[in-house]
């Protein structure tokens, strides 16, 4: 990583861990906002390796703010999945748009919502009275639309401070 990307990624993970600090909403559960900022750091660093750093860091993070009870394992899980799968699929994109970004990021948030979801059923189980499809329901689609909406505007904004190049 370029020491100018490697500093903007751990700021923007810096943010995102800082948003995960709002409250919950839905059985304690809350946005995953970290998840925007680590895909817009991916979009910063190309490099598969890379990648997987970030997406540990970004995931040792949520682990450490989670207030999901047994959410730490799946917090490392989901963001390791989810910021694989979206660095595959900006790979196939020669030039992105900030609309199509946004679209990837709704749609990886998704991944990352299942894959937290089924891996906290297993491993921990899910809060007292909460179905997995009520949780897909109230929190990863509302969670999705939002992702898609701020990860447009901030990777148009590094697009604007001519640092992004997904």
């Amino acid at each position: 990583m370029e020491t100018k990307n490697l500093s903007l990624a751990a700021v923007l993970l810096a943010i995102g861990t800082m948003l995960h600090f709002l409250p919950g909403f839905v059985f304690g559960m809350k946005p995953d906002f970290l998840l925007v900022t680590m895909f817009m750091a991916i979009c910063l660093n190309k490099k598969p390796g890379s990648v997987v750093a970030i997406s540990l860091c970004a995931g040792v993070l949520a682990a450490l703010t989670t207030t999901f009870p047994g959410g730490q394992i799946p917090s490392i899980l989901d963001k390791l999945v989810s910021g694989m799968t979206f660095y595959l699929m900006v790979q196939g994109l020669k030039k992105p748009s900030f609309l199509v970004v946004g679209i990837l990021t709704g749609v990886n948030t998704v991944v990352s919502g299942l894959v937290f979801l089924v891996s906290a059923l297993f491993l921990a189980g899910l809060p007292a009275g909460a179905s997995l499809g009520t949780l897909i329901l109230a929190v990863v689609l509302p969670t999705a639309l939002i992702s898609t909406f701020f990860g447009g505007i901030l990777y148009r904004l590094l697009e604007r401070l001519n640092v992004a190049r997904a």
